[in-house]
C-alpha cells in the first residue's frame, strides 16, 4: 500500500493568515511548509505539542523540573478496566445490531403477510352456530 499524502483545509482569520505568512518568510520557507512542520510535530508528541515563542523556550527555568507533554501513570488496574467496559460496550453494539435485524426482519413478514392469514377476534364472536354448546366459567 504506500503511504498517501491527504489534503487539510481550514479556515483562519486575515490576522493569523498575516502572523503564518511572516512566520514563513522568516523561516524562508512557503507556508504550506509551516503547517507540515506543525503537523509533523504533532503526530510526532501524540497530539500534545505547546507552541510558546521563541525566547520564551531558552528563557523557561521550569523546564528543568517539568518536561512537556505532562506524564501521568496510571494503574493496571485502571488500564484493564477501561479495556473491559470497551470488550462489554463492543458485545453490547453488536447484540443491538442483531436485535435490530431481528425486528426487521419480523416487521418484513408481518409486511408480506395476507390478509386472510390474519383472524380477527371480533369476527370469531360473530359466528357461533347454536348448535355448539356454550360454557359458562365461574
Amino acid at each position: 500500500m504506500g503511504n498517501k499524502n491527504k489534503t487539510i483545509s481550514f479556515r483562519v482569520n486575515e490576522d493569523s493568515f498575516e502572523t503564518l505568512r511572516e512566520i514563513a518568510e522568516e523561516r524562508d520557507i512557503s507556508l504550506s511548509a509551516v503547517f507540515r512542520d506543525y503537523v509533523e510535530t504533532l503526530v510526532a508528541h501524540d497530539g500534545k505539542v505547546q507552541v510558546v515563542p521563541e525566547h520564551e523556550i531558552n528563557d523557561s527555568t521550569s523546564s528543568e523540573t517539568e518536561s512537556f507533554p505532562p506524564k501521568v501513570e496510571v494503574p493496571k488496574s485502571f488500564v484493564r478496566e477501561h479495556e473491559r467496559l470497551e470488550l462489554e460496550a463492543e458485545h453490547l453494539r453488536e447484540q443491538l445490531d442483531e436485535y435490530k435485524r431481528y425486528v426487521t426482519k419480523l416487521s418484513e413478514q408481518v409486511e408480506e403477510a395476507d390478509d386472510d392469514e390474519v383472524i380477527q377476534l371480533e369476527d370469531l364472536d360473530g359466528d357461533t352456530e347454536e348448535d355448539e354448546p356454550s360454557f359458562r366459567l365461574g
